[in-house]
């Protein structure tokens, strides 16, 4: 008998739905589910009914791999409608007693409560750090005793729309959403350490459509942006290069491509066949990587602007950690810390066990990461956990009741 949490990355390049069992040390993967994905650009959806086919035959491959029939799934979600502000909440603490769990989500519903458009919701509340009678950076302050208690909060919201549109796209599916997690928040649970997140860190999961970035200082999120490109820029600048089809372009990408041009024999090439041509021909390597180094550049130099808009760039000493399909592009790590100045190391997911073998890569550290956040979700949600057997559908919490796990995950105590 096991507890099972089912993870579903719907990107723009690929859909991934993940039956795992999340354990102390490890997690151990019982299904895995790979599509090309179909109707997302830049992480929206554009074609519902040609996303809904991509998510139905992503979980179908899940539960023939997994014996397992699926029900509901914590879902990714990214796209330029993503947006973060950061406020401020408080509250009185009542006679001589010490600070309650009551206390810190009136806090956090009194941060929460800031006027947002009408087509927009709140997808994440994130504490990053209290006050208590004006003791600031307090991270924990269960216990404590004082008069008033703030928080400041990083709040993230989404376009409802856009929202609805992947909601419907899923449970068209026969999936029902548990929660929905923002991308880089799922990664960086996945691949950062410890240290990494107390020390200050930028965390830049570069997919297809979207690069999806969060900053965390002290243990806890401070900053979260998604900038609306990714990896697809690339191929699409050697698919009008090479005047190849999109899928030749991609395929070049990877098993020749190269983002720093000087590491590239001048000399060496490679075949390709171009439209209207009935013979391959020869591509310079070294021509190409030209072409990409200039465009993965500007890239992070969208992100450095991101940085420097946030104000933290002077507070990141563990540098960047990078993940996502488009890190595993060769010399990117080199132009990425050129860019941005400072270190740079490549992430995948770690401690993956089972059938995890296709999941060891960064394109696949959201995937991983929504498994882990919606752990400390389900562990919250009491009495609401039933253990599955093959061939039953796997439970998941009501969200209501496991939103203050997603709180103590995130809490600035280093726990995450």
């Amino acid at each position: 008998m096991r507890d099972l949490a089912v993870a579903l990355d719907v990107g723009t390049r690929k859909i991934c739905t993940i039956v795992a069992e999340v354990r102390p040390d490890d997690i151990f993967v019982v299904g895995v589910g790979i599509e090309p994905s179909a109707g997302m650009k830049k992480g929206i959806v554009n074609d519902m009914g040609a996303l809904t086919a991509a998510i139905s035959a992503s979980v179908h491959k899940a539960e023939k791999s997994s014996g397992f029939d699926i029900a509901r799934a914590f879902v990714s979600v990214a796209g330029s409608h993503i947006a973060s502000v950061n406020s401020r909440g408080a509250v009185g603490i009542a006679g001589q007693r010490g600070v309650n769990l009551d206390d810190v989500d009136k806090a956090m519903e009194s941060a929460r409560a800031i006027a947002i458009p009408h087509n927009r919701e709140v997808l994440h509340v994130v504490p990053r750090s209290y006050s208590l009678d004006g003791q600031e950076r307090v991270r924990s302050p269960i216990g404590m005793h004082g008069f008033r208690l703030e928080v400041e909060a990083h709040i993230i919201t989404a376009s409802s729309t856009s929202v609805a549109n992947l909601e419907q796209s899923v449970e068209a599916a026969g999936v029902a959403v548990d929660r929905f997690i923002l991308n880089p928040l799922a990664s960086g649970d996945a691949v950062l350490t410890e240290q990494e997140r107390e020390m200050g860190v930028v965390v830049i999961d570069i997919g297809g459509g979207t690069t999806d970035m969060a900053i965390f200082i002290e243990g806890t999120v401070w900053h979260t942006a998604v900038i609306p490109v990714g990896g697809d820029l690339i191929t699409n600048d050697v698919t009008h290069w090479m005047h190849v089809p999109f899928d030749v372009a991609e395929a070049v990408k990877v098993h020749h491509g190269h983002a720093l041009q000087k590491a590239v024999d001048p000399l060496e090439t490679f075949l390709v066949e171009p439209f209207g041509e009935g013979m391959p021909i020869e591509v310079q390597r070294n021509a190409m990587a030209e072409i990409m180094e200039m465009r993965v550049a500007e890239m992070f130099d969208m992100v450095k602007k991101e940085i420097k808009r946030s104000g933290y760039d002077g507070m990141l000493r563990a540098g960047a950690v990078i993940t996502g399909g488009c890190a595993q592009l060769e010399g990117l790590k080199e132009v990425a810390s050129r860019e941005l100045g400072f270190p740079v190391r490549i992430a995948k997911p770690e401690r993956l066990t089972g059938m995890a073998d296709a999941l060891r890569a960064p394109s696949y550290s959201t995937s991983v990461g929504l498994l882990r956040m919606g752990l400390s979700m389900e562990t919250a949600a009491v009495g609401t956990r039933v253990s599955s057997v093959p061939g039953k559908s796997i439970p998941s919490p009501n969200i209501s009741k496991v939103i203050g796990g997603l709180f103590k995950r995130l809490l600035p105590d280093g726990d995450g």
